[in-house]
């Protein structure tokens, strides 16, 4: 009424019909409900946007005809009728105007303007539709706390990951590094707005110590929106044992052996000894910090050697087997004998390079005594072949008639000849 009374006054002085506009655009406002119509004649569209943000609303005719085209909102107060805004509130800008089209922005948008918006169209019988305009809250504040600052190898530690104060509700997901984990969540409401709070529970490995656990929120409103925290896991020694001489091959007997022990942990090791295992130390045994030295090993070394390192979590220790070899030998030369003896030297020296070059070594010899007993078995076969050859001689008789030269006819010489038969020296023929 008191709207009413403010535009009463121009109207009775003569002021004329656009004086009558605002009171008459109120009355319809205020008045009944206008029966709504199917609206087949008007398209809108709902708006989804972030608080703060700006928000446009159409309200466009399919096929105009020049009827009017006014816009309302959640209280069924006009915003707009055509181009004019009868409604206070600066924060509605018109955006465009024409026979087919009411399009309205709204800035600065609050939970607050959240609801319906009416699209009316004068027409017989008049139609209406209507627009929502949902209003997305991301949320204030996102923290992590942690039970413990410093966790101990092994532990099970809790961390809570809160959104509060949006809407709709956040969905947490935690991830350690890059694998995603999976939390609890919990939801509580406050009036139009929801607080989240996901619990997670993680047991540590010294692995995890300066690794990120992340809380990330999904959410409509907001993109990328994550905290996290870096885990600090304190862990007992890891002990290495190495040995730096020889640097490869055995260990054998009169030469030096050198071993160094390595430990890492969180806190760093401050106590770092050597001991036998089983035995006491040997005596000649030099330990310098984290080196073992033995200068000239012997058959009473062999035992395991323990490297022990402790800090504030706990102590660890590696072990080293030591086994000492005989020194190196030469392998005896093959001999081979012949008619003439021969003998073939195969010295075998074992050095330092280790147990390849002696495997070597001994297959040469190997096969320079079986070259020997090739020469050897052929040289016995050729004198068995000769000593047979010369008890197996071949013999033949010749028969000359003595005396058949000197007959005076042929029966003189076949009677000498009969009868030199019998006297006839035997020839023999050797075959050597």
């Amino acid at each position: 009424m008191a709207a009413r009374a403010q535009h009463s006054g121009p109207a009775a002085n003569g002021g004329g019909a656009p004086a009558l506009l605002p009171l008459l655009l109120l009355l319809l406002s205020a008045a009944a409900i206008i029966p709504r119509g199917d609206g087949q004649n008007l398209i809108t569209e709902d708006v989804t946007v972030v608080e703060g943000d700006v928000a446009t609303i159409s309200c466009r005719v399919k096929n105009s005809d020049d009827s009017v085209i006014q816009l309302l909102n959640p209280n069924r107060q006009t915003i707009y009728f055509r181009d004019f805004r009868p409604l206070k509130d600066s924060r509605f800008q018109l955006v465009n105007f024409s026979n087919s089209e009411l399009r309205v922005s709204l800035t600065n948008v609050s939970i607050s303007d959240e609801g319906r918006y009416f699209c009316q169209l004068y027409t017989d019988p008049p139609q209406e539709i209507y627009t929502t305009i949902t209003v997305l809250v991301p949320p204030r504040n996102l923290v992590i706390d942690i039970q413990k600052e410093i966790a101990v190898e092994g532990e099970e530690i809790e961390l809570n990951c809160t959104a509060m104060a949006s809407r709709p509700a956040t969905t947490i997901r935690w991830f350690k590094g890059n694998k995603e984990l999976t939390g609890k969540s919990e939801v509580e409401q406050w009036s139009d707005m929801y607080t989240v709070t996901s619990q997670l529970l993680l047991k540590v490995g010294r692995e995890d110590d300066g690794v990120p656990v992340i809380c990330l929120v999904d959410h409509p409103a907001v993109k990328d929106l994550q905290t996290q925290r870096y885990l600090e896991v304190m862990y007992k020694p890891q002990v290495r044992v190495s040995q730096n001489y020889p640097v490869q091959g055995l260990t054998r007997e009169g030469e030096p052996l050198e071993l160094t022990c390595a430990a890492f942990g969180k806190p760093q090791p401050t106590d770092m000894r050597w001991l036998r295992v089983d035995d006491e130390m040997p005596q000649h045994v030099v330990v310098s910090g984290s080196n073992l030295l033995i200068s000239n090993l012997n058959k009473t070394d062999n035992g395991t050697y323990r490297c022990e390192a402790s800090n504030a979590v706990g102590k660890s220790h590696a072990d080293y087997m030591l086994f000492v070899y005989d020194p190196p030998t030469t392998i005896p030369p093959p001999t081979t004998t012949t008619t003439t003896t021969t003998t073939i030297p195969t010295t075998i020296t074992d050095s330092r390079a280790g147990e390849e070059g002696a495997i070597r070594s001994v297959d040469h010899a190997v096969v320079g005594g079986v070259v020997a007993v090739v020469v050897f078995a052929m040289l016995c076969l050729l004198i068995i072949l000769g000593r047979y050859f010369a008890r197996h001689k071949g013999t033949y008789f010749t028969h000359e008639a003595k005396g058949a030269d000197d007959a005076a006819d042929a029966d003189t010489a076949i009677i000498n000849a009969e009868g030199g038969q019998n006297n006839s020296e035997e020839k023999k023929e050797y075959f050597i």
